[in-house]
């Protein structure tokens, strides 16, 4: 399929925009108290489903990749479309949660909200491997978001070229943002209320 200049620009153009928004939202997010937005909604088993729907990414993309392999371009079409929807929905369900819910921190031992000098020191070194694994996870979810768009519009446009080029870096950051997505919810998860 030809892809003319001005389509092209646009569809760039439109990565551009939801890759700078979709940070943007989620960090108001997180600096911004945003409690109880929906009234007595119960968002707490969101981040269980975040965890499920991560999982299910990570799973899809190495399904994609066994099939890609096996040159079965059917199946990896249908697991890259699952693995996107499951992302999506990820996202949808985090923006949710952290609109409505209250900040769980990391080592609040006692659900007060504050964690304090002897709660760091009773979990140690563990903050700093919970803090790593969060930065990075944070920082790589960010720089996906356009590597992802890209290579969706490389394969749907049928610029193969480009696609196989941009997937050899979208594909593990992809599966790590994934696979560290339900490690950080399963170090943090004691600390849910």
């Amino acid at each position: 399929m030809e892809i003319s200049v001005k389509s092209a620009n646009k569809f760039t153009f439109l990565i551009g925009i939801v890759s700078v928004l979709i940070p943007i939202v989620v960090s108001v997010l997180l600096f911004l108290p945003q409690t109880g937005k929906l009234g007595d909604f119960d968002v707490r088993f969101l981040p269980h489903l975040n965890a499920l729907l991560n999982s299910g990414t990570f799973l899809c993309l190495i399904m994609a990749f066994f099939a890609i392999k096996n040159k079965s371009v059917k199946w990896h079409r249908t697991f890259m479309g699952s693995a996107l929807v499951l992302s999506t929905l990820f996202l949808v369900s985090y923006v949710l949660f952290h609109f409505q819910a209250a900040p769980t921190r990391f080592g609040d031992i006692d659900h007060n909200g504050i964690v304090s000098i002897e709660e760091i020191e009773k979990i140690g070194f563990y903050r700093y491997i919970y803090l790593f694994i969060l930065l990075t996870h944070i920082v790589l979810a960010v720089v996906v978001v356009p590597l992802v768009l890209f290579a969706f519009y490389f394969a749907l446009s049928q610029q193969i070229a480009k696609h196989k080029k941009i997937v050899k870096w979208t594909f593990p950051i992809w599966a790590y943002v994934a696979a560290t997505g339900v490690l950080v919810y399963l170090m943090i998860s004691p600390y849910y209320v």
